[in-house]
């Protein structure tokens, strides 16, 4: 079996009791594409019909490709970054239109952006969030056009276009479009179903944490869960608890009430009892522990969203944690496409590194003798150096033409881990591409983290030869 869950902490599925499910984009998947072109379309009625804004803005085309999950809004300044994790500025926009390096040093001076700051900056870091930068870029676009005159500063824009896609969560302008046509947005996985069945057997218990609420998310469940199992069960049989409207991250460290939800008719009732098998909202994670009896790493929540579901989680409580990344598997197929270029790279690097040690070596010696160094010798090293790095430039574009044609990949910013990529190290225990993958491997799978060279060890296998 190819590898498809990817450790970054140890973790033992036999000492796992329960496993928490989100379920928006990790127990019920969404045809992405689809979804965001709703949000896109649905965020512009509302700029329009609410806000005020010009319906030339109505004709906006969507392009899933103009953002990448990770990226960076600059709010005050109109741009997109794309940042390491250090919050270093790998690549930019401004709009939809590349910032060139020069441009980009005189706009930020620095290179590196203080991402606590979240006045100036806020993160593309959820699959719902796409249509959110790709619609800034292109208002971006319009207010610096003629046309846009009337359009408010950037930091309003932004925060105009994030007010709405909430609101049409909450609203239902969403929801109810996805019930009218589940077929075109929900993808039904009979793995997924298959995989908490086997689980089940092995003693492992199975709960939702989700923020919709009760009717959306039985919706969604009969449609992706009850076609796939047997003799009248459904949905219900599979989960202990279901918590609906749980308000994460707040769930996590706050002391919100459950409320009993009546699986019939969706009613709700105070909940002062301790819990048992059923349907709740609300509700916080120290009363779910304590009153199951579990202690935090007895738990593995799974979910799709790096704060809401894993970074608050992870700092909060002592649950284990997973991560999916539904763009995984479609990197990893671009990786391998990619891998002739990387391997020219990495032969023409071990070709310019003795030439730059001998340049270095040359101009130490002139400087520190004080004798004429032969300047033929070094302008021939430096016309070797300058000839390997334009090949090298040439291989990295297209090495990059491989992924996202803007912002190459998801996970990296040039050589260093992307932002985004250092938040799931960080916080997720494991990350996959979907839950099925998960389901793939035995219930009593030790999934183990590889031993990470650090920077000196690399050095002493290379001095060594191994």
């Amino acid at each position: 079996m190819n590898q498809k869950v990817f450790v970054n902490r140890t973790l033992n599925m036999r000492k796992i009791k329960w496993i928490g499910l989100d379920m928006d984009h990790t127990l019920v998947r969404y045809h992405s594409h689809a979804f965001e072109l709703l949000a896109h379309q649905t965020m512009l009625q509302k700029l329009v019909g609410k806000k005020g804004y010009p319906e030339q803005v109505l004709k906006f085309p969507f392009n899933y490709d103009l953002a990448i999950r990770g990226l960076v809004i600059d709010k005050k300044k109109g741009n997109l970054l794309k940042v390491s994790r250090h919050g270093a500025i790998r690549a930019s926009f401004h709009g939809t239109k590349v910032i060139e390096f020069p441009v980009q040093q005189k706009l930020y001076k620095s290179i590196y952006i203080d991402l606590s700051d979240q006045v100036s900056y806020s993160s593309i870091d959820t699959a719902f969030s796409i249509s959110v930068a790709t619609l800034f870029a292109q208002l971006v676009d319009f207010k610096d056009s003629p046309e846009g005159a009337t359009l408010p500063d950037y930091e309003t824009i932004a925060v105009d276009v994030v007010q709405t896609l909430d609101e049409s969560h909450r609203d239902g302008s969403l929801k109810d479009e996805v019930a009218r046509n589940l077929d075109r947005y929900i993808i039904k996985d009979p793995s997924v179903v298959a995989g908490l069945e086997r689980y089940l057997k092995h003693d492992k218990k199975f709960f939702i944490l989700t923020n919709s609420d009760f009717h959306y998310s039985k919706l969604l469940l009969d449609y992706a869960i009850n076609p796939f199992l047997k003799d009248g069960r459904t949905w219900q049989d599979l989960f202990e608890v279901v918590v609906t409207f749980s308000q994460k991250p707040r769930f996590f460290y706050d002391n919100l009430r459950f409320l009993k939800v009546d699986p019939t008719t969706g009613a709700m009732t105070n909940f002062d009892e301790k819990l048992k098998k059923g349907i709740y909202q609300g509700g916080c994670a120290d009363k779910f522990t304590k009153d199951l009896g579990v202690e935090g790493d007895d738990i593995l929540y799974i979910g799709d969203h790096i704060y809401g579901d894993i970074l608050r989680l992870k700092k909060d409580c002592n649950w284990r944690t997973a991560l999916v990344l539904e763009e995984l598997d479609e990197e990893i197929e671009r990786h391998k496409e990619a891998q002739p270029h990387h391997n020219e790279i990495a032969d023409l690097m071990e070709k310019k590194q003795p030439l730059e040690n001998k340049l270095v070596d040359v101009i130490s010696e002139k400087v520190e003798t004080g004798k004429e160094a032969d300047e033929k010798v070094i302008s021939d090293i430096q016309s070797q150096i300058t000839d390997i790095d334009k090949r090298i430039s040439a291989l990295i574009k297209k090495q990059q033409a491989s992924f996202n044609p803007h912002w190459g990949e998801v996970m990296r910013a040039g050589n260093e881990e992307s932002y985004f990529a250092h938040q799931v190290d960080r916080f997720a225990c494991v990350y996959m591409a979907k839950l099925s993958d998960l389901f793939e491997y035995s219930p009593r799978t030790y999934f183990r983290a590889s031993r990470r060279p650090l920077a000196h060890e690399i050095a002493l296998h290379l001095e060594l030869g191994s």
